[in-house]
């Protein structure tokens, strides 16, 4: 680039002043001086421009690199699949062969009579001490139960 120091910028001003005049030179100074701006403006959009490009072809590059890198771990994922799914054909094909009938298991209970009941953390003997119901009742027997005694 151009090296212009303080004493070449002076004597620029003093040829401007005497050719351009002191009437005109405020003007062109400042036309100068936007003109001077709009094209650092354009150097800094090109070197944007020029960046991004360069931002954009690596992107391409790992991209790339990671569709191929997915392809590999799908290809080995689908062999190992298709190899575990001939050994499964095999293991399940001798296992059906050496058992001609399974073996008879018993009917799933739960373990619980009175699974439907929720249980809560208080334990049982302090429900009957206070007075909480352990047992659902249904409409008719709540009116049943609350009902007040005639007294005869």
């Amino acid at each position: 680039m151009l090296d212009l120091g303080l004493s070449k910028m002076a004597l620029i001003g003093v040829v401007a002043l005497m050719v351009i005049g002191p009437e005109k030179l405020p003007r062109v100074a400042r036309t100068v001086g936007t003109l001077l701006g709009k094209a650092q403006r354009y150097v800094n959009d090109v070197k944007a421009e020029v960046n991004r490009s360069m931002e954009l072809d690596e992107l391409r590059k790992m991209k790339d690199t990671v569709e191929s890198a997915a392809r590999d771990v799908e290809s080995s994922v689908s062999s190992a699949a298709s190899d575990f799914e001939k050994q499964w054909e095999e293991a399940t094909s001798t296992a059906s062969t050496a058992l001609s009938e399974p073996p008879g298991f018993p009917e799933y209970k739960h373990p619980k009579k009175k699974w439907r009941l929720k249980q809560g953390a208080m334990p049982h003997w302090y429900k009957a001490r206070n007075g909480v119901r352990t047992k659902a009742l249904s409409g008719a027997a709540r009116v049943a139960r609350y009902r007040p005694q005639k007294f005869n």
